[in-house]
């Protein structure tokens, strides 16, 4: 790698990393050491191709994304590890209750790996549910689904989130047309 392109991507560290990482955190349900992992990972991979890349967050974000399905399809049956406290450097909504943070992230901790990964790239990421089915790679549907069960979860989990249950809105295709409660 040239001179001129290590230094830019030193500086694309630099300025990314936090960010980066605070995704890494939300994909891996809050584990830091995890997290970093998965971070590091990307960015290797990323230095590797520094030349060829047009996007640099956007092929760093994808790389985490996969290398999390990946971590997931892998290891189905490991236990997950919940943390009570957000992490150091998170930034959520300024104007949210912190009472109300610490209990949605120890909610997303009770998600599994394939709900937390559906939830963090359509509401946390605001990715379109196509993209999401793109990179976890699975059919739309799946994502839907997933999407409402988990946000079912998170409801019950964390009641200040609001009404129990789905909105319309929110309920898959097939829940709207069949009537099915949810």
């Amino acid at each position: 790698m040239e001179a001129s392109s290590h230094d830019e991507f030193r500086e694309f560290v630099a300025m990314r990393s936090t960010a980066l990482l605070r995704l890494a955190v939300l994909l891996t349900g809050g584990d830091r050491h995890a997290a970093e992992d998965l971070l590091q990972i990307a960015l290797m991979k990323a230095y590797g191709r520094w030349a060829h890349i047009e996007q640099p967050e956007a092929y760093v974000r994808q790389v985490l994304y996969r290398q999390q399905v990946n971590r997931w399809r892998l290891r189905r049956h490991r236990a997950e590890t919940t943390v009570p406290v957000l992490p150091e450097g998170t930034d959520a909504d300024a104007g949210s209750d912190p009472e109300l943070r610490i209990a949605l992230w120890a909610a997303l901790g009770r998600l599994t790996m394939r709900q937390r990964a559906v939830v963090v790239l359509r509401y946390f990421e605001d990715l379109p549910e196509a993209e999401v089915a793109a990179l976890l790679g699975c059919p739309v549907g799946t994502v839907r689904s997933t999407a409402y069960r988990s946000l079912a979860k998170l409801r019950s989990l964390v009641p200040e989130l609001g009404p129990e249950g789905p909105t319309e809105q929110e309920k898959p295709l097939g829940y709207q047309a069949k009537g099915i409660q949810g």
